[in-house]
């Protein structure tokens, strides 16, 4: 019948068992393989993308100001209760006016009176809000004049809510030294802004956000002969101002992470991060249970660094990059937990970190939201609650989510 026997003398009532060859050679085998196994290690199973963390994102409706025109977001603030939004309305032209919101609840949004005297500011996008003691104020420009570049200005708030368009010489964020102005922070100090001139980093401080003073060509802050600066962001502690950006090397092609220190905004000091050969930046920086985290480009992906009781240490690595120029649109932080919405070239995307930044988790966002001229993301954090602001470039939209208990 085709197999083979191994003979087998029968005795009454025993059970026989008939063995063939391929059964033989089967059972060789797994001895085999039971004294090979006993001696090398289980072989390593391929990592489980568990997938983006769920969010439970609501959108919310804002109001236009004159009731008509395209709602143009570029940053939003909370403090104090309170929850401020800026940017413009854009007439079906491409002209524009500067627009602020503000809210009691994160839920109902009313805008907030803007008065703007000079041209420029009568046109202006506000890009970056920051408040304090129920305070806001905003910075804002917009492109033009023979050159083409951004006229940039300041508003602060009076005691009747109004927010008032700041009277500055032209030389005070324009002018032939010029370069660019980033983003604007509020903390017990004052004011301030940081931003970059020909000569390096710069800064622009005030106690009350009415009238800024140019800050440029400080020692450390300023290129010198360890390197050329640049500035992002800034965060206030309890010591005064803290700042990140980078700074590239004589001789080097590639930026290394950095930060400053500041007790007035006026004089600094200079640190270096841990890095790599790779191209490295801190583009923004928030306080993470008191302590500043910064979070940036990291070669080809994006990484964090935070501050320890014995210095600063480098965090972990998330993301990817695609194609294109990478950048980190926003960074925020709710209830200890770190949202940052990244451009990996083509679009943005969230990650969370609940370590200050030595694990990341992609996060799910309300709607593809595609990189691009005219194109931003906001983010602020309040409680357990995120506020996210897209302009996809033909619409804004503003949500509010929260993670999902499975998170």
């Amino acid at each position: 019948m085709g197999a083979r026997w191994v003979a087998r003398t029968r005795q009454p009532g025993v059970r026989h068992r008939r063995v063939t060859g391929g059964r033989r050679r089967l059972l060789a085998a797994c001895a085999l393989l039971a004294l090979l196994v006993a001696g090398c290690p289980a072989p390593e199973r391929e990592a489980v993308d568990p997938g983006p963390l769920p969010v439970d994102w609501r959108q919310v409706r804002l109001p236009s100001p004159d009731g008509q025109g395209r709602i143009v977001l570029r940053d939003l603030a909370a403090c104090g209760g309170r929850w401020y939004a800026a940017g413009a309305v854009a007439d079906p032209a491409g002209g524009t006016s500067p627009a602020v919101w503000s809210s009691d609840d994160g839920a109902l949004w009313t805008p907030v009176p803007v008065v703007a005297d000079s041209y420029y500011g009568q046109r202006s996008v506000l890009f970056s809000v920051a408040c304090r003691d129920g305070i806001v104020a905003a910075v804002g420009g917009k492109v033009g004049g023979a050159h083409g570049n951004p006229r940039v200005g300041t508003w602060w708030q009076r005691d009747d809510g109004t927010l008032v368009e700041v009277a500055a010489s032209f030389e005070t964020y324009g002018g032939p030294q010029a370069v660019n102005v980033s983003r604007l922070a509020a903390g017990p100090a004052g004011w301030l802004i940081v931003g970059n001139r020909s000569s390096g980093a710069a800064a622009w401080v005030s106690p009350d956000a009415a009238q800024f003073t140019l800050i440029e060509g400080a020692p450390e802050l300023a290129s010198d002969d360890r390197g050329v600066t640049w500035a992002f962001d800034a965060v206030a502690g309890p010591s005064g101002w803290l700042a990140v950006g980078g700074v590239l090397a004589p001789g080097r092609i590639d930026r290394d992470p950095a930060v400053w220190v500041s007790g007035d905004g006026r004089g600094w000091q200079r640190s270096t991060l841990p890095g790599t050969e790779a191209y490295e930046e801190v583009q923004r920086v928030v306080l993470v249970d008191g302590l500043p985290v910064g979070v940036g480009l990291r070669g080809r992906a994006f990484g964090a660094w935070r501050q320890e009781s014995a210095g600063w240490v480098a965090g972990g690595v998330f993301g990817r990059v695609a194609d294109g120029f990478p950048s980190l649109g926003a960074l925020a932080v709710s209830a200890g937990r770190m949202m940052a919405v990244v451009s990996d070239g083509e679009r943005y995307g969230g990650w969370l970190s609940v370590d200050r930044g030595d694990e990341w988790r992609a996060v799910e966002l309300p709607l593809v939201a595609p990189v691009g001229a005219q194109r931003s993301v906001s983010l602020v954090g309040v409680g357990e609650r995120w506020w996210l602001a897209v302009d996809d470039g033909t619409v804004t939209s503003l949500w509010v989510g929260r993670l999902t208990p499975t998170s």
